[in-house]
Parts: structure tokens; sequence; C-alpha cells
């Protein structure tokens, strides 16, 4: 019997865009408590780009960008990336899923048979108490496919008019997002700093901040300020300024940051005592400089985000349902025209989310 094929971009290890292979290969089996998925559209993530470069192991010391330019028709050998375990290569990344459940294995999850469905990339594997986790595209295949499995506890059914593209750029972003704002214990007294405020990440925390009813500062390109303001931010500032002389010391309560870099120092000085900041990336460079005075003298606390609440999925799929926030789309490629699709983002002059439809 002739198995079944798809379509599906296959990263056969770290490296340049050479390691990107679209090709045909089997629709994957289920098991016991999963479904499978006809994809949609997926979005594109920084963790995606950075897994197949390597990034996340502790022998890269520069940006996402700098990283990719170097990997250029030069594989290099990277076991586990520093990540989790060792990354299963080659395997299918696409960390983003909308699609719809076209076969359950159990019968107690047919109610989501033809249903519209959003993916939780992150799973805590011991519960809610223990912060080892899991990635879909990051451990295993992932939504640059046709189709995917996924655990049937993991596809969420969103009743909403949003189209496939808009419901791709949640999962991760905005699930990152959230993560990140919930730890930080975010209020409507907060005034809170955003860096890299043009992109999935950022775009996501300014809705995510401002629906807490904090008070919410931006920073992005001189080009993206006004999309900044249009999201909600109640000031910008551009990379071109200095955000401590903008601001002040001691006048931002919360700073989420998944940019790093040469601003980091800034980020210290800007917040209050008993400030926090909180990230989950760092694409400007990992390798940051701290005045360790201005973090202690201060009662900073410091917050590092990679495995999600268990609330964080159920709260975005009430917020979408509630119409509390909603994604912005800047380009849309389809699955063959992945590298395209990675070569737009890393330009970094997008405001909003990159989609691959499938």
């Amino acid at each position: 019997m002739n198995k079944k094929k798809m379509n599906a971009v296959v990263t056969l290890g770290t490296g340049g865009y050479e390691q990107l292979s679209f090709r045909e290969v089997d629709v994957p089996n289920i098991s016991n408590g999963e479904v499978l998925i006809k994809v949609f559209a997926a979005g594109v993530n920084n963790t995606e780009i950075n897994t197949r470069l390597g990034w996340y192991s502790s022998s890269f010391s520069a940006s996402t960008n700098e990283t990719q330019v170097d990997q250029e028709g030069d594989r290099k050998e990277v076991a586990d990336g520093g990540w989790n375990e060792k990354t299963p290569f080659p395997f299918i990344q696409g960390t983003d899923c909308c699609g719809e459940v076209v076969e359950v294995f159990d019968d107690k999850y047919k109610n989501l048979l033809g249903k519209r469905v959003i993916v939780r990339p992150c799973l805590r594997v011991n519960g809610d108490k223990d912060l080892e986790n899991i990635w879909m595209a990051s451990d295993f295949d992932g939504a640059f496919a046709e189709y995917v499995k996924v655990s049937a506890d993991d596809a969420f059914v969103v009743e909403c008019d949003w189209t496939n593209e808009e419901l791709a750029s949640i999962p991760c972003t905005y699930g990152t997002s959230e993560n990140m704002i919930n730890r930080a214990v975010v209020k409507s007294t907060d005034t809170v700093l955003v860096m890299g405020a043009s992109g999935g990440i950022g775009t996501a925390s300014i809705q995510l901040a401002k629906r807490r009813g904090a008070r919410v500062i931006g920073v992005c390109s001189r080009s993206k300020k006004e999309a900044v303001l249009s999201l909600g931010a109640d000031q910008v500032i551009t990379r071109e300024e200095s955000i401590l002389k903008v601001l002040g010391g001691k006048s931002v309560d919360v700073v989420v940051d998944n940019v790093g870099g040469e601003s980091f120092p800034e980020l210290i000085e800007v917040l209050v005592r008993g400030g926090k900041y909180v990230s989950s990336g760092a694409v400007a460079g990992p390798i940051v400089q701290l005045d360790l005075r201005s973090f202690y003298l201060k009662d900073i606390t410091l917050i590092g985000c990679t495995g999600w609440d268990l609330e964080v999925f159920p709260n975005l799929v009430r917020y979408i349902e509630r119409g509390e926030i909603r994604p912005v789309v800047w380009k849309i490629f389809p699955l063959k025209k992945i590298v395209d699709a990675q070569k737009e983002f890393l330009r970094r002059e997008h405001a909003g989310k990159i989609v691959i439809t499938v």
C-alpha cells in the first residue's frame, strides 16, 4: 500500500538557506492522543532561523542576522543549539500553525474534526510546576508542511472571523509575549517599555500590555514610528535616540526585551527601583554588559521566559474571541518560497508578521 505524500520544507541541519529543502515526504501517522491537521498557514519566527543556524549554542555570540551571513554556504555542526536535547535534524520546522483537524485517533476527540484550530507550540512536559519544556519545530516536526500531527490537547478551536494568516500570526509571538507579560505581572498602573516594537513579539506585547491598561512606550526604527503608534503605543522612541536621555532614569516599571545587544545597559538604568526586565530572546546579540550595582542597588528582577505558563494559550483564545487583540500581517509567501520569507524577515523592515501559506 502506497503511503500518502505531502509537500514540506525539511531543515537538513545547521547552516545557511541551503539547509532548507522543499520536498515530498510522508504524511505523518497519528497515534493515541494525537490529531492530524491540514495546515492552512504558518508564521515565520526568529526561533526557526535561530535553530537552523545553531544560534542557541553558546559557541555563537553575534546577532541572528550576523550569524546568518557567516553561515551562508558554510555548514557548522552544532549538536543541540543550546536549546534542549539534540536538535532532531532532518526535521520540519514551523512553530506557528493554523489549520483544520482532518483526522483523530481517539473517539473522544471527534468533536475536533472539521474545526479550524491554532496549535500551542510550547509544551510543559511535566506540568505547570516544572519548567521543562519542548517546542514544536525545535524538538519535533512543525507546520512548514501540508499536514502536521500534534497532541489533541494542544489543538485549540477558535471561533472568529479572522483570516487563516491572522490566526497563524498568534501562537509563537503572542504566546511568548503573553507569557512574558504574565510573568512580569503587568498592571494598569505600570509603564512598559517594549523593545523591537514593530516586530512580531513587539506588536503583540504592545497590544497585550495595553489590554491590561498599562502605558506603553515602543522602541523601533524611525520609519516604523507611525505603525507602532497605530497599534496603541502611547509613545515611541526611535532607535536613533538614546532611551535613557529621552526617558531619564527610573522611569519604567517593566522592560519587555527580545532585542538585547548594545542597548541593554540603558534598559537597566531606566527601570524604577523594584522594576522588572523580562526577555525571551536577544536577536541583536546575546552577550550584553551588566553593571551589577545597577541591578542589585535598585532591587531589579530579571525574568527569563521560555516555558509557557499553562494559562497562556487559553488566555489568547479568549482575547481573540472577545476581539481584544488583532495581529498585523505584513507579507504572505507560499511554502516553496520559504527562503524568500526568511530573507524578508531578516531584513527587519516588517511591521507585524510574515506568514507562509500552505
